[in-house]
C-alpha cells in the first residue's frame, strides 16, 4: 500500500492533544473508517465522509482532499471496487463497495487495533473513555 499521509480536521472536546500526535495514531488507520463504512452497503464518497463524520460525534471531518485520494489508493490496492451510479433525475456520481480483501483487511485492522488498545491500558491504567453528545 502507498504511504498516505492522512488531512484529517479532528474536533476537540477537552484538551487539545499536539497534531503530531494525533497525526501519528490516525496514520495508517484512516481506511479503517472507509472500510467500516462500507462494511454496511456500497455508498458514494459526500455519503461517506458524511457517516464518519456522524459515527464519530463531528471528531473526525473527512474533507474531499483527503476522502477521494484515499478512496482512489484503496481501489489501486483491492479494498474496495467502484461504480459509476446514473440513476435518473441524479447527477453522476461513483459508488464505492467493499471487497473481499478489503473486508480481511478491516477484520485484521480491527483486531491490531483492539490488541493495541488493550495493552495501552494494561500499561497506562487508562481506560478509553466514551463521550456521548
Amino acid at each position: 500500500m502507498t504511504k498516505y499521509r492522512p488531512q484529517l480536521k479532528i474536533m476537540h472536546r477537552k484538551k487539545n492533544p499536539s497534531e503530531t500526535s494525533l497525526t501519528h495514531l490516525l496514520k495508517g488507520n484512516t481506511s479503517v473508517f472507509v472500510l467500516s463504512i462500507l462494511k454496511d452497503g456500497p455508498n458514494h464518497g459526500y455519503a461517506i465522509a458524511f457517516e464518519i463524520g456522524r459515527r464519530s460525534n463531528q471528531k473526525l471531518d473527512f474533507k474531499q482532499g483527503t476522502l477521494y485520494p484515499l478512496l482512489h489508493e484503496m481501489e489501486k490496492d483491492g479494498l474496495i471496487s467502484s461504480e459509476w451510479d446514473e440513476a435518473e433525475g441524479r447527477r453522476r456520481r461513483r459508488v464505492y463497495a467493499l471487497t473481499d480483501k478489503g473486508r480481511r483487511e478491516l477484520e485484521e485492522k480491527i483486531d491490531a487495533w483492539q490488541l493495541f488498545n488493550q495493552a495501552m491500558f494494561e500499561v497506562t491504567g487508562v481506560e478509553p473513555s466514551i463521550e456521548r453528545s
